[in-house]
This record gives C-alpha cells, sequence and structure tokens, in this order.
C-alpha cells in the first residue's frame, strides 16, 4: 500500500457562526514538506481554515484529517493532533509573567513530560535558530514585538511540531520589524517544515510558497503555483485583490 504522504486532508468543510457562512465546502490537500500562503480580502475565511485544522475553531460538516489521523470531536483526537501542529498568532500570546525561557520550556515541560534540563537545551537551540538566544532571561516586555514573534516561533517549534500554521504573523508589527519575523519563517521553510501561512506578504509568497491558496467569501478560488497566481490567475477577483496589494 502506498504511504500516504499528506500532512492535511481537509474534504467539504463548511462552518457557520449563526447565520454566516464562513467556510463553504473547502477541499484542501497539503503535502508533507510543503509551503502554502493562504491570501485573500479582510472576511474572506483564510484565519477560520487554519483554526479549524487544530479545532481552535470547530467546523460544521465535511472532514479533517492531518497527519493521518481524523479530527473528531472528542479531547483526545484534538489533543492528539495539537500535539502534532505549531501554531503563531497575530499577536504573540507569550506569558507576560514569564522569562523568555520559562515561555519555550513549559510546554515540553507540562504536555510532553520532558524533564527541566531537556526542555531548556531544546529551548536554547530554537531561540538560537530565531537568532534571539541571547534574549532568554529576559521578559517579553523587554522585547521589542519582531522580537517576541521570534520567540513565539521558537516556543512553538519547541514542540516539535511536524507543521506550523502562521495566521498573519506580521500584521501587529511595524514595519521595520517584518522583515527579521519573515527572514525566520524563510529559514525554517528551508529546513523542510510544512507550513500554511496566512499572509498579505506577496513577496514572501512569491520566494517562500509552493502553491498560493486565494480565498474568498468562504471559498477556494485559486490553488495554484506562485508564477501561475502572479502572472496568469485566472480568477478576476484575484486580479483586483493582487492590484490593491502589489
Amino acid at each position: 500500500m502506498r504511504q500516504d504522504t499528506r500532512s492535511v486532508r481537509m474534504r467539504s468543510v463548511n462552518k457557520w457562526y449563526g447565520q454566516f457562512h464562513v467556510l463553504r465546502d473547502i477541499n484542501l490537500d497539503v503535502s508533507r514538506g510543503e509551503r502554502i500562503v493562504i491570501c485573500g480580502p479582510s472576511g474572506s475565511g483564510k484565519s477560520t481554515l487554519i483554526r479549524c485544522i487544530n479545532r481552535l475553531e470547530e467546523h460544521q460538516s465535511g472532514t479533517i484529517s492531518v497527519e493521518g489521523r481524523p479530527l473528531e470531536a472528542n479531547m483526545k483526537s484534538v489533543s492528539a493532533i495539537r500535539a502534532e501542529v505549531g501554531m503563531v498568532f497575530q499577536h504573540f500570546n507569550l506569558f507576560p509573567h514569564l522569562s523568555v525561557l520559562d515561555n519555550c520550556t513549559l510546554g515540553p515541560m507540562w504536555v510532553n513530560k520532558v524533564s527541566r534540563q531537556e526542555a531548556e537545551e531544546d529551548a536554547i537551540r530554537f531561540l538560537q535558530k530565531v537568532k534571539i538566544a541571547e534574549q532568554a532571561p529576559k521578559f517579553p516586555s523587554q522585547l521589542s514585538g519582531g522580537q517576541q514573534q521570534r520567540v513565539a516561533i521558537a516556543r512553538a517549534l519547541c514542540m516539535r511540531p511536524k507543521l506550523m500554521l502562521f495566521d498573519e504573523p506580521t500584521s501587529a508589527l511595524d514595519p521595520e520589524m517584518v522583515k527579521e519575523v519573515l527572514d525566520t519563517m524563510i529559514e525554517l521553510a528551508g529546513d523542510g517544515m510544512t507550513m500554511l501561512c496566512v499572509t498579505h506578504e506577496m513577496g514572501f509568497a512569491r520566494q517562500v510558497a509552493d502553491r498560493i491558496v486565494f480565498m474568498d467569501k468562504g471559498e477556494i478560488l485559486e490553488d495554484s503555483a506562485p508564477v501561475e497566481f502572479f502572472d496568469s490567475t485566472k480568477s478576476e477577483r484575484a486580479r483586483a485583490f493582487l492590484s490593491q496589494i502589489l
């Protein structure tokens, strides 16, 4: 039997907020090692889509599987999938009362049951990877926004995820801080991490993405390679979107 190389499989996924149909029959496959950028206008369902993958949002119909595990309503299923998935949010969500090092070690120690020594060794290694290890003793309030976001990426990596989800990770940053976070993500992509990234940073999309998924009004209108999306997109809605942001 051929091994399934998909990291994520979504079939006929629908979600409503009351009467608002936010996701409409979403079908999406993500292979292991793929880097996918999800873009589209505000309110198109981008963030909701990736938040459904680790059950931060609950879909009402259709099926989702992550690393071969079906996502079901019970907490055992949800916990098993969340153990495979790291997520970086628009806002950093660091614990303000904990040092950078403790922010990074808390999850592995409590969830993965690793020793403090092992958790701290891993944390320092990943903080070095995002080029911020010297900030380990500091508290989040002592860091810039870009530094805090890099800590958030390191914290997610400390959980040893197979898949990373990024929900507009640079949108809350000052322009001069955006590059340092994108550079970190570019390096992570170069290491072969499976990534789904909701972003308006089209330069990043050109450089890193294997595929670009364009959404509008809860639907996927385009799913194509970057060169096709930027140079010959078939969707008039996508062309209008690109004309506004490029």
